[in-house]
């Protein structure tokens, strides 16, 4: 396939208010080239979208992904892309996979608008809970857990795909959450296009949780970040509306997020949007 990843360029205003400071230093990208190295991380994976390009997806149950909502979308024409056309492979290094899966659904947040003019609201939303056509239940890919409310400060770690490196995973072990707006994380984590949907991971006690899935690559007063969707509210959504498409032909759930921004007494300074 082609590896085409599109983009989106804009300016808004973003409130960061003042970094904190980083106790353990960022880490390089490194990539995941043999099993050895890639192991753990095995439920990541590359999601293919026809001939239009890819982007990050991770397994959070034997037969659901999670990724960002605009990766569902078709940028010549601002619609949803066919899942027939979608398929996603799971520990995708060199040319090969150890397991291929169609889509047989797709969910998103009623709120996510492709086209809305309010663009961090909108990263607030860039969600997507993706049903695969059969579970994976290799005793080598294991769901990752999730969990939420990750606090301003944390360390986080990013595996994903990207422009130049759609390949091979890389892992990014060590980045941190530098500041919060509703419904979006702010991190300084290594991101490129392609890395829409790379899961965003806390590690405690040796146990790897998604935290948040990147949404865009940015840049903020002349530096570069990348943007995360905060998790809370968000996916039991997602879940509850999967659970509602599957029974019956309503669609609809209710969201989490309102996006409002900025808050008061933040400072705001420009940004630079680019979807990764």
């Amino acid at each position: 396939m082609r590896r085409i990843v599109s983009s989106l360029i804009v300016t808004i205003a973003l409130g960061l208010g003042t970094l904190v400071p980083m106790a353990r230093a960022d880490t390089p990208l490194r990539a995941l080239r043999t099993g050895d190295e890639n192991k753990g991380w095995e439920g990541v994976g590359r999601l293919n979208l026809g001939n239009r390009g890819f982007c990050t997806a991770a397994l959070i149950a034997p037969d659901l992904i999670l990724t960002a909502a605009h990766c569902l979308f078709d940028k010549s024409t601002a619609l949803r892309f066919p899942i027939a056309k979608m398929e996603f492979l799971a520990d995708w290094r060199v040319g090969r996979a150890a397991a291929y899966r169609g889509i047989t659904k797709a969910v998103i947040p009623p709120d996510y608008v492709y086209s809305a003019e309010d663009k961090l609201a909108r990263v607030g939303h860039d969600l997507a809970l993706l049903r695969l056509d059969q579970p994976i239940r290799l005793p080598s890919i294991q769901p990752f857990e999730t969990a939420t409310n990750v606090a301003v400060g944390a360390s986080v770690g990013v595996v994903s795909y990207a422009k130049d490196r759609s390949e091979t995973p890389s892992l990014q072990q060590i980045c941190h959450v530098l500041g919060k707006q509703p419904g979006v994380l702010v991190l300084n984590c290594d991101v490129d296009f392609g890395s829409s949907g790379a899961p965003i991971f806390s590690i405690a006690n040796g146990v790897a949780r998604i935290v948040s899935v990147v949404s865009a690559k940015a840049e903020v007063d002349g530096k570069r970040v990348a943007l995360g969707i905060d998790l809370t509210g968000l996916l039991d959504g997602l879940k509850a509306q999967m659970s509602t498409a599957e029974n019956s032909r309503f669609q609809q759930v209710l969201s989490s997020s309102d996006g409002t921004l900025p808050q008061p007494g933040v400072q705001t300074g420009g940004a630079k949007f680019v979807r990764p």
